[in-house]
């Protein structure tokens, strides 16, 4: 397959790193169910319980508190309407309004149909939720308090949440505190233990990894109610036949994307503030989203005025780059992007937008073609706005 032009969606799935390859297209020359008790079974469970511990030495958790999803959605799930229902009579939910749709819409359902009281705490101009803002949302009623979640850093704008000082605040109360943390790791250092957080997700495809397969940590003595039924196999929190290859890729791409996060670190900063710096140039009243110093090495995410953020894409996408909106489509009517609303843009702004992101696989060339190409488009962009 050919590689395209210019891929800077990696925030949407990265290449898988070879590494992963190599450990899943091992273990898929292997027949046994890790729960199946002769030989073959106990084989592949030693590849699930290895893998347990390699995303838990690489991650500052417990092997224990290792619990395997398929994918951040479904760990997102299991944290939200888990604990909610776990910490019952209390119906307050509190997230940040500037989450992921993942952890969003859980909570939202719970408020529909479960007696939820869902309070989407506010962001400042940079996406950021500040520990004062979750403190007095708390003391307004601290016992009624069922959990909290705020993502580590965010998808769209890349901005990075104060996780450990907002976590403190909820221990502060005695209250379950989750992150989604899939944008996080590879690109920042996270440590669960260090984090303060109860429960954090993951995902493979994020970090290099297969699609499929995931992670919740969950603190040890915390036990959400499971929420899909069956043999129990993950702590009886989560059932369902363990995908031993697929964990085992996930773990190695956790592992490496680990070892080598502080040079791409390095190198995505540095490629980043340069795509920031060229589009600036390239389209002078470009609006950069997002903290402009704390993001995420990776992210750069703008509001172009005068375009629509889908016109944009695809005219970038028939050149040959390819990137991602800041909104969500719904039935093909853009919306908004909930998380610009949430920091205070108005509605032409938040749908003008894109983000840009860097991955392991992200070169100069990447960025060349980017701005080869992106003043015609805008201006094209422009033009078909006014006719």
């Amino acid at each position: 397959m050919t590689r395209p032009s210019a891929y800077l969606d990696h925030a949407a799935t990265t290449p898988m790193l070879p590494e992963a390859i190599e450990a899943m297209t091992e273990q898929l020359k292997r027949v046994g169910n890790p729960s199946s008790l002769h030989a073959a079974g106990r084989q592949v469970r030693r590849v699930v319980e290895e893998s347990r511990e390699t995303i838990a030495d690489a991650l500052g958790a417990r092997p224990s508190e290792v619990v395997f999803t398929s994918g951040g959605t479904e760990a997102d799930n299991l944290a939200i309407k888990g604990l909610y229902w776990a910490r019952q009579p209390r119906r307050r939910v509190l997230l940040s309004s500037v989450e992921h749709h993942a952890a969003l819409d859980p909570a939202h359902w719970l408020a529909g149909s479960q007696g939820a009281e869902v309070e989407l705490l506010e962001v400042d101009a940079y996406g950021r939720v500040h520990p004062d803002t979750l403190r007095a949302a708390i003391e307004r009623d601290p016992d009624d308090v069922a959990m909290i979640s705020i993502m580590w850093a965010n998808n769209e704008v890349g901005t990075v949440q104060p996780v450990r000082v907002l976590a403190a605040v909820a221990r502060d109360h005695g209250i379950p505190f989750h992150t989604d943390a899939v944008q996080a790791i590879g690109q920042l250092p996270v440590s669960f233990a260090a984090s303060g957080a109860d429960a954090l997700t993951l995902t493979g495809h994020k970090v290099g990894g297969p699609m499929g397969v995931g992670a919740l940590l969950l603190a040890r003595g915390l036990t959400p109610v499971s929420v899909q039924h069956g043999g129990g196999q993950e702590r009886d929190v989560r059932s369902g036949t363990l995908d031993a290859p697929a964990i085992a890729g996930l773990a190695a791409a956790v592992s490496t994307a680990v070892k080598h996060r502080e040079a791409l670190s390095r190198h995505l900063t540095e490629l980043r503030d340069e795509l920031i710096e060229r589009v600036r140039q390239a389209v002078p009243d470009v609006v950069l989203n997002g903290d402009p110093a704390d993001r995420l090495p990776g992210n750069a995410h703008f509001s172009f005025p005068g375009c629509e953020g889908d016109a944009l894409l695809m005219l970038l996408d028939a050149k040959g780059v390819e990137c991602s909106t800041g909104s969500a489509c719904s039935a093909g009517v853009a919306q908004p992007s909930h998380v610009l609303l949430a920091m205070g843009a108005d509605a032409a702004a938040a749908r003008g937008s894109l983000r840009f992101t860097l991955g392991h696989t992200s070169t100069r060339e990447d960025v060349d073609r980017l701005i080869e190409v992106l003043p015609a488009v805008v201006e094209r962009a422009r033009r078909a706005g006014l006719s």
